[in-house]
């Protein structure tokens, strides 16, 4: 019984690494629409993010199954309990994607990043892309270094957003209110995918460990 019980589990976790794995292609899209202005990409993102919800709700259904007919012991129920808040946090990463996604749309045919910005745009797209990658291997292998090391590499993120607010509030600006309001929101969704990116790395370290890790990666 317990054999099936931890292969049930397995199963869970195979599931969240798939959804991460969605979410990886949904700021990758989102980016290309935001970078190139094509709002045929920005639709696609919005249309998949029900996908991203059903896999969230197929876990959600998982681990209360599992809650309800197998009745976990301490270890096992921690287990599932950080799988159920791992999922809202894939969940929510995918709908930053979605408002990235948006704000491309709502400028076509122009592109709503400034040419200034691009650059640090860029790399905090990317940064973010990378981390959420890094946190579906984080998941599938229950990688406890490499989910510290996620923790700590966090402040690169960190810096471009500061580095953002500093072109948006230096002299030179020149592209306008609406311009810098669409800057501002960006970076925040960028910052907030690689924040929910450690926070379940961090969720990984509790399952593996039982111990809690703050957030830059120390226990």
């Amino acid at each position: 019984m317990r054999d099936v019980f931890h292969e049930q589990l397995d199963a869970v976790f195979d599931d969240l690494t798939a959804i991460c794995g969605q979410v990886e292609v949904a700021v990758r899209r989102s980016t290309e629409a935001l970078m190139s202005g094509d709002a045929a990409v920005a639709e696609q993102v919005i249309t998949d993010d029900v996908e991203i919800d059903r896999a969230r709700e197929k876990v959600e259904e998982s681990a209360f199954e599992l809650l309800s007919l197998q009745q976990p012991v301490a270890g096992d129920l921690r287990v599932i309990i950080a799988a159920l808040r791992m999922v809202t946090e894939l969940e929510r990463m995918g709908d930053l994607s979605v408002h990235v996604a948006k704000i491309a749309r709502l400028r076509v045919p122009n592109v709503a990043v400034p040419e200034g910005i691009i650059d640090t745009m860029t790399k905090m797209a990317e940064t973010a892309e990378d981390m959420v990658r890094r946190v579906g291997r984080i998941i599938r292998h229950r990688d406890v270094s490499a989910a510290i090391e996620l923790g700590r590499d966090d402040e690169v993120m960190d810096q471009l957003r500061r580095h953002s607010f500093t072109q948006l509030l230096g002299d030179d600006w020149a592209h306008g209110v609406e311009a810098a309001v669409d800057v501002a929101l960006l970076g925040r969704y960028y910052e907030r995918i690689a924040d929910h990116a450690v926070s379940i790395a961090n969720r990984v370290v509790f399952v593996v460990t039982g111990e809690k890790v703050y957030r830059g990666g120390e226990l």
